[in-house]
């Protein structure tokens, strides 16, 4: 049998981090078996579906690089199938007609509450006579479609990661499987869908477990073969609260917009409750679809920690291909107006080498961008503790003075020559080579802390570095000394 297995979002809003999960371990579980990876749009939503968040979903699975093998498939263009469906239930009397109104479905679920009672449906129109049903539709009510639920007897779920669950029948309704509008439910919709498009295995999140049992009985209703169901684990905030805005980017645009790159997400995701061999946490595509397996995901809800997110990240800004980061950098420099867009093809050699100096001391690529400001934009203020430690000490504008001398007569001006003049300079003065790096560094880029100063001094080039240079010496000279 091969395996095929579909990941069906709402286009009710962005593509957050459960259902990235969940797309992510579908998609892993179809790699590992050859099988297939389908894309369904549940937009039966009507008042809450848009075309903006359904182009921003298969923007997001395409960005981690989650292609499906089919679809999208839309069910608001599948509305007849779900029809003959339902009518086939009707007709082996498996299903019922529903006159009731949504205010009085709504006052009945108050009063059994006031009661102490479950509000379940009451069943009122399980057994309507054909002249009690006309006189309903003489009244001008638009009839919704009800499942006959079995009242006695038990609905038990096989799942691969929590076992049997079962579920008594006596605490499932008559649930609507059409509403009054000629759309399906979501518990009917699913079904036929999920047999129409021989899905082997349903693989989703731990929240959808409740509804599996209304499943079971729709399919069992119309003579279906069950696929092999696989609840993941909840996502957790590290609070073990439901994840939210309020823990920071929830969605997979927000963290591409802050500058995360996919391998760094999906091997994240891979590990949100599945464990791989061994206690490795970077692992590469490959080697996380040949381990991927149902049985090591874990029942236990997952703990999502956005500072290993941002850990994992880092590693992959220092090892990936430096032109891949580059290219990924740009846009993010554009933003920041460091650089121009589209950006001329002479510029890309400066362009990279700065993200070669600075990718490996930031976690995203918003954090190339900053580390990045000085190469690009001229130097407006320095940081306050530095200013303390490097440029308040006396003499400090005499030692820069003596540097910038010495820099302007180097030829050629490289990472090497510039570093050989500071550490002569610093034994003929007598005093440690930081005495003059330090202040040199502040005075080049505003910042303590950053690439190699030599690294630094290379790339900016000789004229910056000057320039620089006097403009510290001209700030000190009258914000300190003359204090």
């Amino acid at each position: 049998m091969s395996v095929r297995v579909r990941f069906a979002p709402s286009p009710t809003g962005s593509l957050h981090i459960g259902g990235a999960r969940t797309a992510l371990f579908n998609w892993l579980f179809a790699r590992k078996h050859g099988g297939s990876f389908i894309l369904r749009i549940d937009d039966t939503d009507l008042e809450r579906s848009s075309e903006e968040s359904y182009r921003e979903i298969l923007s997001s699975l395409q960005w981690l690089g989650l292609e499906w093998d089919e679809g999208p498939y839309l069910q608001s263009e599948r509305l007849e199938l779900y029809r003959e469906a339902a009518e086939t239930l009707l007709a082996e009397g498996k299903a019922y007609l529903c006159y009731c109104t949504p205010e009085e479905l709504a006052a009945r679920r108050q009063q059994a509450q006031a009661e102490g009672r479950a509000p379940a449906y009451d069943g009122r129109c399980r057994d309507l006579t054909p002249e009690e049903r006309c006189r309903l539709e003489d009244e001008g009510r638009r009839p919704a479609i009800r499942l006959k639920v079995p009242t006695v007897g038990t609905t038990v779920v096989r799942d691969v990661v929590r076992g049997e669950v079962v579920f008594d029948n006596s605490t499932l309704d008559d649930f609507i499987i059409i509403k009054s509008n000629g759309i399906p439910t979501y518990n009917f919709a699913t079904v036929v869908d999920d047999h129409d498009l021989s899905i082997t295995h349903v693989i989703r999140a731990e929240e959808h477990l409740s509804n599996t049992p209304k499943q079971i009985l729709v399919a069992q209703a119309l003579g279906y073969d069950l696929p092999v169901y696989a609840h993941v684990p909840m996502i957790l905030a590290p609070d073990r609260t439901k994840l939210s805005k309020r823990h920071g980017a929830t969605s997979v645009e927000e963290y591409r917009t802050a500058g995360y790159l996919p391998e760094a997400l999906i091997n994240y995701l891979s590990l949100l409750g599945w464990s791989p061999e061994g206690d490795q946490e970077i692992l590469p595509l490959e080697e996380i679809i040949r381990q991927f397996s149902l049985e090591k995901v874990s029942k236990n809800a997952a703990i999502y920690d956005t500072k290993k997110l941002t850990w994992i990240n880092g590693h992959y800004l220092r090892t990936l291909d430096l032109d891949k980061i580059t290219r990924l950098a740009i846009p993010f420099l554009q933003a920041k107006g460091f650089i121009p867009d589209p950006l001329p093809e002479g510029n890309y050699p400066y362009v990279r080498a700065v993200v070669a100096a600075v990718r490996d001391r930031v976690k995203t690529l918003a954090e190339v961008a900053d580390a990045a400001s000085y190469f690009f934009a001229n130097i407006t203020e320095y940081e306050e503790k530095g200013v303390r430690k490097f440029f308040a000490a006396p003499g400090t504008a005499d030692l820069l003075e003596r540097a910038k001398e010495r820099l302007k007569a180097l030829e050629p001006f490289t990472k090497e020559t510039t570093e050989k003049a500071y550490r002569d300079l610093a034994e003929e003065l007598g005093i440690p080579a930081g005495q003059l790096i330090h202040p040199t560094r502040l005075a080049v880029s505003g910042r303590t802390m950053g690439p190699g100063l030599f690294d630094i001094l290379e790339l900016l080039g000789k004229d910056k570095v000057i320039a620089r240079l006097e403009q510290a010496i001209a700030w000190i000279r009258y914000n300190l000394q003359s204090a």
